[in-house]
């Protein structure tokens, strides 16, 4: 197959952010498609067979738009832009870096949005319903962006308060050995909401509204009898209720409320033979109006791309072993 060339016109003032330090992004680039690059005056020349070279510019062309509204080009959006130039669809990563998109910024200035599509569809979902239901792997955003709407609906006055909620199910730990009172046991498995609460809202402003009520972070059981009226409730690691547990939550919720349900369905922490309250309800509310669900994906991981490959090899994993131990199961029952 022969080769082409194209020449895309690059400025001084974005030249720096395309090819990223130590021309770490370009090279992404080179690797991922297979062509060779050259740069003259303000010109990036790029070479290669005709399909990669096409892939290769429109991954270019969308981080140069990133770059042209004053956006940060980060590794994620390098590896993502890329993921979709491969995929075909015609999705761009500068369509995610839009004013439209944003949530909020955290105290630190740095905006918050969507970095997939998925998590677009996701966010969307919270504006459009009462309940939402958030499934995915590690480090897809599920509980962050959940954060980011709550606090942003808080701060607007769609509600009157945020709690915030999960199960205190140890991650193969025992830690009931640990000193001091009930709070300090139950704060460790709080911590990763409280590290997103300080990192949007700031610790003062945190403890200022958490002394007054209107903020509230406890365990999944201390939910019990209430009713949770003009609230944004959301319940992390829920694949570690009950059946039970997932009932009282979801009855609890009242008028003017929005809830939000995340999970890992492939990390459970349960007691052998304990079913997943997270798995049960996805069946039983499937089709109820007003409720939807959302299933992130390893396309979905923002964090080091690192995470992203253990996930997806995580994932074949399981989809190789899953039949074996299913039979194996069945063997026993019938035994």
């Amino acid at each position: 197959m022969g080769l082409t060339q194209k020449t895309i016109i690059i400025d001084e003032r974005n030249i720096q952010a395309i090819f990223g330090q130590f021309d770490i992004n370009i090279r992404k680039i080179e690797k991922a498609f297979n062509i060779s690059y050259v740069y003259r005056g303000d010109s990036l020349i790029i070479e290669g067979e005709s399909s990669k070279v096409d892939s290769a510019e429109r991954v270019i062309n969308d981080l140069l738009i990133i770059s042209k509204n004053g956006n940060s080009i980060t590794d994620q959006n390098v590896d993502y832009a890329i993921r979709l130039a491969q995929e075909g669809n015609g999705e761009k990563a500068s369509d995610l870096e839009t004013d439209d998109e944003l949530i909020c910024h955290t105290l630190a200035g740095r905006p918050i949005r969507p970095k997939t599509f998925g998590q677009k569809k996701y966010v969307e979902a919270i504006d459009d319903n009462m309940i939402i239901f958030g499934t995915g792997p590690a480090g897809t955003g599920k509980t962050y962006l959940a954060m980011a709407k709550a606090i942003t609906a808080f701060k607007k006055g769609e509600v009157e308060r945020i709690i915030l909620t999960r199960p205190a199910i140890e991650a193969g730990e025992k830690l009931g050995f640990l000193p001091g009172d009930l709070q300090s046991k139950i704060d460790p498995y709080l911590r990763p909401l409280y590290d997103a609460l300080y990192e949007i809202m700031g610790a003062e402003s945190f403890q200022k509204n958490m002394e007054k009520g209107l903020i509230e972070v406890a365990p999944l059981a201390y939910m019990r009898g209430r009713t949770l009226d003009n609230a944004f409730i959301v319940l992390d690691e829920a694949q570690n209720t009950t059946e039970s547990q997932m009932k009282m939550f979801l009855t609890r919720i009242g008028f003017g409320s929005k809830a939000i349900v995340t999970g890992d369905q492939s990390q459970k922490d349960l007691n052998a033979g304990t079913k997943s309250g997270l798995d049960i309800a996805l069946r039983v509310v499937k089709d109820i109006e007003g409720i939807a669900i959302c299933n992130l994906t390893s396309k979905d991981v923002v964090r080091h791309p690192l995470v992203q490959k253990i996930v997806e090899a995580y994932e074949k994993y399981d989809s190789r072993n899953k039949p074996k131990n299913d039979n194996r199961n069945k063997d026993h029952r019938r035994s």
